[in-house]
C-alpha cells in the first residue's frame, strides 16, 4: 500500500488553436489506506486528475508521487495501481475466472496454481465464487461490477482508482454496491481514489472529499466539514440535497435586506461580516421551518408554490410575498400543507451562512454541536496541509 501526492499538477489540452486548462495547479496528499473521493460537476477535472494518477494522461506540469517514487514517466503497469471503470471493461470472450486472472498472468511470474488461488480468494470476498465459469454476457450489472472489483483486488495493488464505477447501476443496486465497496476497502486497507459526480456517494463513502470546480480544488475535508463548514458559496451549494438556498442581500448596520428578506443579526454575527456590504445569505432547506403564523420579525411571509411528498419529509417550494423569490424548505412529511397556502418561513440565526457576494468566500458558518465542532476541528488540523 502507498499514499499518493500531487504537487502543483496541471493539465492543459489544445483545442481549436487555443488551450483548455482541465486541471489547474492541484496540490493534494492522499494518505496511505485512505478512501478519498473526487467530486464535482461535469467538466470539473476529476476524471482527468484520476487518469493522470493512473498514467493514462500525461500531466502538463507538476509531479505525481506514489509511495516514495515520482512516477511522472512511468507507464500505468509500472505504477502498481488497479483501476475500475464505469463500463466494467470486461473481456466478453473470457470467463469470469479468465477476466480476473488475466492481469496477474500478464504482470507477474505466479504459477497457474497460485493465480487460481488468488482468484478464488478474491471471488469469495466479492461473493461471485459461483460465477467463475460464466461469461460476462450471462451476468447482471451488479455481478459485472463485482467481477471488475474482484479483478482489481486480486492484483493486491498499492492504489485503487475508481472512475464512477456505479453510475450504470440502478438506484437500489448503487446503494448496495456503495456499502460493499466501503466494506471491501476497509477490509483490504488499500489507498483508494474514487471519482463521482454523485454527492450521495461522495458523502457516504469517503474518509475525505476533494471538491473540484473548473479544474481547481475548492475544498479538501471530511464530509461533515464540507457540509457544515464550506469554504465558499460553490461548496455550500454543491454539497447537500436539496441545495442550499441563497439570497442576495445588502448589510445595513445589523440588518440584511434584499429578495424579500429583512433579517436582523445579533451583534456577534454582524461582527463576522463587518466591512462587507454586498453579501449572500444562505440557509439549508432542512433548517427552514414553515408555520401558519409569524413568530419573529425575521420570518418571511410566503405562498406555497409546490409540495413534493417524499415520505418521511416534504419539500415545500415557497415564493416570497414581496419579490416572488422562490426557495425550498424541508419539513416533516406529516405536516399538513397545501399548494396556495399563505405561510411564514422561519430561519433561525444559528442556521444562517453568510458569504461575500463578489468572491464567494464564507464569512460566517452556521453553529454546530460541540461534538461536531471537535470532529471538524480535528479534521481541519489533520488536513491543513492538503487544503
Amino acid at each position: 500500500m502507498a499514499g499518493v501526492t500531487l504537487d502543483s499538477v496541471r493539465k492543459v489540452f489544445s483545442s481549436g488553436g487555443g488551450e483548455i486548462t482541465a486541471v489547474d495547479d492541484v496540490d493534494l496528499e492522499v494518505r496511505d489506506g485512505e478512501f478519498l473521493v473526487l467530486v464535482g460537476p461535469s467538466g470539473s477535472g476529476k476524471s482527468t486528475l484520476l487518469r493522470m494518477i493512473a498514467g493514462l494522461e500525461q500531466q502538463t506540469s507538476g509531479d505525481i508521487v506514489i509511495g516514495d517514487e515520482v512516477v511522472n514517466d512511468y507507464k500505468p503497469r509500472r505504477r502498481d495501481i488497479a483501476m475500475v471503470f464505469q463500463s466494467y471493461a470486461l473481456y466478453p470472450n473470457m470467463t469470469v475466472r479468465e477476466n480476473m486472472s488475466f492481469g496477474l498472468k500478464m504482470s507477474t511470474d505466479l504459477s497457474d496454481e497460485e493465480v487460481n488461488e488468488k482468484v478464488n480468494d478474491a471471488a469469495e470476498v466479492m461473493g461471485i465464487d459461483d460465477l467463475l465459469d460464466n461469461n460476462p454476457g450471462q451476468l447482471s450489472g451488479g455481478e459485472k461490477q463485482r467481477v471488475a472489483l474482484g479483478r482489481a483486488t486480486v492484483r493486491d495493488p498499492n492504489v485503487f482508482l475508481m472512475d464512477e464505477p456505479l453510475s450504470n447501476l440502478d438506484a437500489k443496486l448503487r446503494t448496495v454496491m456503495r456499502t460493499e465497496i466501503n466494506r471491501l476497502q476497509e477490509q483490504l486497507g488499500v489507498t483508494t481514489v474514487y471519482v463521482t459526480h454523485d454527492q450521495t456517494e461522495a458523502m457516504t463513502m469517503s474518509d475525505r472529499l476533494v471538491i473540484l470546480n473548473e479544474g481547481k480544488v475548492q475544498q479538501v475535508g471530511t464530509p461533515l466539514e464540507c457540509f457544515y463548514k464550506p469554504t465558499n458559496r460553490f461548496v455550500a451549494g454543491f454539497i447537500g440535497s436539496p441545495s442550499m438556498n441563497f439570497f442576495a442581500v445588502e448589510a445595513e448596520n445589523r440588518t440584511l435586506r434584499g429578495e424579500g428578506l429583512a433579517y436582523e443579526l445579533s451583534a456577534a454575527t454582524a461582527e463576522d461580516v463587518a466591512g462587507h456590504t454586498a453579501l449572500t445569505f444562505g440557509v439549508r432547506p432542512e433548517d427552514v421551518s414553515v408555520k401558519s403564523a409569524s413568530g419573529s420579525s425575521n420570518d418571511i411571509e410566503c405562498t406555497v408554490d409546490v409540495v413534493e411528498p417524499m415520505g418521511s419529509v416534504k419539500y415545500v417550494y415557497l415564493r416570497t410575498a414581496e419579490t416572488d423569490r422562490e426557495f425550498v424548505a424541508e419539513i416533516d412529511g406529516q405536516q399538513p400543507i397545501e399548494t396556495g397556502d399563505t405561510v411564514h418561513a422561519h430561519i433561525p440565526e444559528q442556521a444562517v451562512y453568510l458569504f461575500d457576494r463578489e468572491t464567494g468566500t464564507a464569512l460566517h458558518h452556521r453553529s454546530v454541536s460541540e461534538d461536531a465542532e471537535m470532529e471538524i476541528s480535528a479534521a481541519t488540523e489533520g488536513g491543513a496541509a492538503d487544503s
